[in-house]
């Protein structure tokens, strides 16, 4: 069984995720984790509940969600999981992180390579890679739908969806990566997305002012 936590990092507020099961391997996903007091938050969790981090996964890769890249790696030597189409936006990072503040951030590179089909796997447990461009080019989505989960990124939100206006964003084509991709998933699936509540498939179907499916 799979369990999640999520810590809220950094100025973006971004959710970064630990999904573990009763083997007690472990997976980091987007780590945001950039002053010294949130890395130790998310030491201390591990720590305390013995954890083995088997993989570092980013659903895509700006800045809010690939702070704790460089930290992550080094702390639990695992390597970076990220789909071929955001290596662009990986690297971009560098660049302009001094502009919003982040005079420290620590480069990383990936070493794997994601794509749609693909399965996540650790302990007894895998995840899905869905590949759901529009907010970025190489934005993927991890779904297990045994426990009807979606770590979903900044693809769809409770009530919203995420912003197209950033290098390589498309509002055309999120909304399609919604509709044929998530849509397609059971109405019970609980989407855990990158900033905000959690929220249901089913919920965003009919009430999403962005994305909902027209009666």
């Amino acid at each position: 069984m799979i369990e999640i936590h999520n810590f809220v990092f950094n100025p973006f507020y971004e959710n970064t995720y630990v999904l573990f099961d009763e083997t007690k391997e472990a997976l980091i996903i987007d780590p945001g984790c950039y002053e010294d007091t949130e890395r130790q938050e998310l030491v201390d969790f591990v720590a305390q509940h013995e954890l083995k981090v088997t993989k570092l996964i980013n659903t895509h890769c700006h800045i809010d969600h690939v702070l704790g890249n460089a930290f992550v790696k080094k702390k639990y030597g695992v390597e970076l999981y990220i789909h071929a189409e955001d290596e662009a936006t990986l690297r971009s990072v560098e660049v302009y992180a001094p502009a919003y503040g982040f005079t420290e951030y620590q480069k990383t590179e990936a070493e794997h390579r994601m794509k749609e089909g693909d399965v996540i796997t650790f302990g007894n447990s895998e995840m899905e890679v869905l590949f759901t461009p529009g907010h970025a080019p190489g934005h993927v989505v991890l779904v297990n739908k045994a426990q009807n989960i979606c770590i979903g990124g900044d693809v769809l939100f409770d009530g919203s969806v995420g912003r197209t206006d950033l290098p390589g964003g498309d509002f055309d084509t999120l909304i399609q990566s919604i509709h044929d991709k998530l849509f397609s998933l059971s109405d019970d699936m609980e989407v855990y997305p990158g900033h905000g509540p959690r929220t249901t498939i089913g919920k965003e179907k009919i009430s999403n002012p962005f994305c909902a499916l027209k009666k």
